[in-house]
This record gives structure tokens, C-alpha cells and sequence, in this order.
């Protein structure tokens, strides 16, 4: 069956992926922001609860909102978060480096070396890569699967996730996400990804961030993320 990965903010997020059965959780700060590095107590945490449930956590490494061109010290800083989250025990951890339109190898080695045994995703930073062959290039860098939306969001991108994930002699796994909903989720399902990656996301407006005009934080509505991963599973069940 396709894998089926939740990104969550909390542990409150982590617990519907726990009661949901899912397979691994994406584990991140500020999804508002796309995800950045979590706490290392939040980490802790994460792996605490999953225990011996069969659910992977996997943090997303990521030093700041923005783009995916980082300098030296912002490597520097992701390479020892990978050292200390996987210290902690954490099953994977998420990556995405880019360098002039292309995978920053460098970047990626250290990340690579770095996180040791474990495996390592690259991230949707990769849907900004023009490169026809750069799963090849994660492969050969040794990265287990990518996040991907085949382009801006899914529902365009449904035609390069098809290519993707049937190309001849492929070594990474696929995984799509990226403006996954319940109206496109069974035509994702069908292109032959490996995985689908979503985040059942809900914006919290907490009255006391209007003082600085901090806006919204999201959390997981649970509501959604059943009706998903129950979309997936009757789909997959009836074929």
C-alpha cells in the first residue's frame, strides 16, 4: 500500500497520525512557513510517544523560511541538528539544499554524513531543480526518497509524478505533496507514487499575536486528516 505521511507542528498532530495508523510523520515548526527545524525538546518528545508504534518521525532540517540557498554557517548549523536529532532516535530526517539551480552536493554530503544510518528525504526544494536526471543525482548522494508535487502543486504536476515515478531503473522513492486534498487525492494515489505526503492543516488566529501582527499558526484538524487517509485506504481496498 502507498505510504501515507502526515506533517505535524505538536504532538497533538502526532497523535492523530498515532490513532490514524499512518506511517511516518513529518515533523516541523512553523508549517505556516513551510517547516522549519523542530525543537530538539519537541523531537524528543515526538519519539517518546511513538515508541514501539510503527511510526517513523522524521524532522524537517531547515534553519529558515525562505529559499533553500544556504551559507556556510546556516549548513553548518543543519549538519549539528542532524547530529543531535539523531542522537535523540529520531527514523529519518528531511533535507532540501540547493545552489545555483541545482543540488548543493556539498551541502548534502555533510547533511548525508551526518545523519548516518538513517534515511534521508529530500524535500519539495527539489521541485525548484530543472535538472531531468536529478533523481539520479539524489540517489547517487544517498538519499532514500523525495517530496515532490511535480511542480507548484499536484494537481499540475500529476503528469511529472506519473513520469517520476515510472521511470525505468529508478532508485528513490517517490512521494507527492503539495496541495494534497480530498478532491485530487485518488488521482495522486493513481500516478504510482510510492508515497503522498499532507498536512490536514488548520490556521489557529490567537487573539494575543494581533499585538505584533504575528497572524496565524496551523495545527492539524483531525477531521481532515481521517477523511484523507480513509479516502486513501477504500481506494486502495477496491483495487
Amino acid at each position: 500500500m502507498t505510504a501515507l505521511e502526515l506533517a505535524v507542528t505538536d504532538l497533538a498532530g502526532l497523535r492523530v497520525a498515532l490513532d490514524l495508523g499512518m506511517d511516518r510523520v513529518e515533523l516541523c515548526g512553523a508549517l505556516e512557513v513551510g517547516g522549519v527545524t523542530p525543537s530538539l525538546s519537541l523531537a524528543a518528545a515526538a519519539v517518546a510517544l511513538a515508541a514501539g508504534s510503527g511510526l517513523g518521525v522524521h524532522p524537517i532540517i531547515r534553519a529558515r523560511a525562505g529559499g533553500f540557498t544556504y551559507d556556510d554557517d546556516e549548513v553548518a548549523v543543519m549538519v549539528a541538528d542532524v547530529r543531535r536529532l539523531v542522537d535523540l532516535g529520531v527514523d529519518g530526517v528531511v533535507v532540501g539544499v540547493l545552489r545555483d539551480g541545482g543540488v548543493d552536493l556539498a551541502a548534502l554530503a555533510a547533511l548525508r554524513e551526518a545523519a548516518g544510518g538513517v534515511p534521508l528525504t529530500f524535500h519539495r526544494a527539489v521541485d525548484a531543480v530543472t535538472d531531468p536526471d536529478v533523481l539520479d543525482v539524489l540517489a547517487d548522494a544517498g538519499v532514500t526518497r523525495v517530496l515532490t508535487a511535480g511542480g507548484t502543486d499536484v494537481t499540475a504536476g500529476l503528469p511529472a509524478l506519473r513520469a517520476l515515478s515510472a521511470r525505468p531503473g529508478r532508485r528513490v522513492q517517490v512521494m507527492a505533496g503539495g496541495g494534497v486534498t480530498e478532491a485530487n487525492l485518488v488521482s495522486v494515489l493513481e500516478a504510482g507514487v510510492d508515497a503522498v505526503h499532507f498536512s490536514a492543516g488548520a490556521r489557529v488566529f490567537d487573539p494575543s499575536a494581533e499585538a505584533g501582527a504575528y497572524g496565524a499558526h496551523q495545527v492539524t484538524d483531525p477531521a481532515r486528516a481521517r477523511a484523507l487517509v480513509e479516502l486513501a485506504r477504500s481506494h486502495v481496498a477496491g483495487h
